[in-house]
């Protein structure tokens, strides 16, 4: 059975992520080119080094310190999926928060703990002034495909931070 529940910062450390699998194998992204999206055979594995992990661990504390939203899935004690959203709202009248991450371990993956995960984020985003998540997000079709199922569409505002820092992601925002 799977568990939900707020993650805190003390609880958040290497140990947390021992048995989380982020193994994606990826075949096909979503590219814009001239003003198009396009899919493109673009092969490769995705996974997190030790490097990665210590981002991670450091940004889902300053998250929660800063008065943003963690929120996890657990089976059998066992971290699975987990989501962030930061607290500071941007983007004018679009009034966004940033869906900072959400990753589902791979064993564990369409089983709707993604799509659970999701809606908490944003119940939590609207709670918070927020009227859209703003997603700056992987292109693998796949990762794509799920952020289609959950409404979103290309946003109308791009943050040029994201933007700047991962130039292939796709930049979606989300009603709530």
């Amino acid at each position: 059975m799977i568990q939900y529940r707020n993650l805190y910062a003390d609880e958040i450390n290497r140990e947390l992520f021992k048995d989380f699998i982020r193994h994606q194998n990826v075949t096909k992204c979503w590219r814009k080119e001239n003003n198009k999206w396009t899919i493109k055979s673009i092969t490769f594995i995705d996974d997190w080094t030790e490097a990665d992990y210590k981002i991670l661990i450091s940004c889902l504390k300053h998250t929660i310190i800063t008065g943003g939203f963690v929120y996890a899935a657990f089976y059998d004690g066992i971290l699975k999926g987990f989501v962030s959203v930061e607290p500071v709202l941007f983007g004018g009248k679009e009034k966004y928060l940033d869906l900072s991450s959400i990753h589902i371990s791979e064993d564990m993956r369409n089983r709707g703990i993604g799509a659970k995960l999701f809606i908490m984020a944003k119940k939590w985003a609207k709670k918070n002034g927020a009227n859209k998540l703003y997603i700056s997000a992987h292109s693998a079709v796949e990762s794509q495909a799920f952020y289609k199922k959950m409404g979103c569409v290309e946003a109308k505002i791009y943050n040029q931070k994201h933007v700047d820092k991962e130039p292939y992601d796709c930049q979606l925002e989300c009603e709530l």
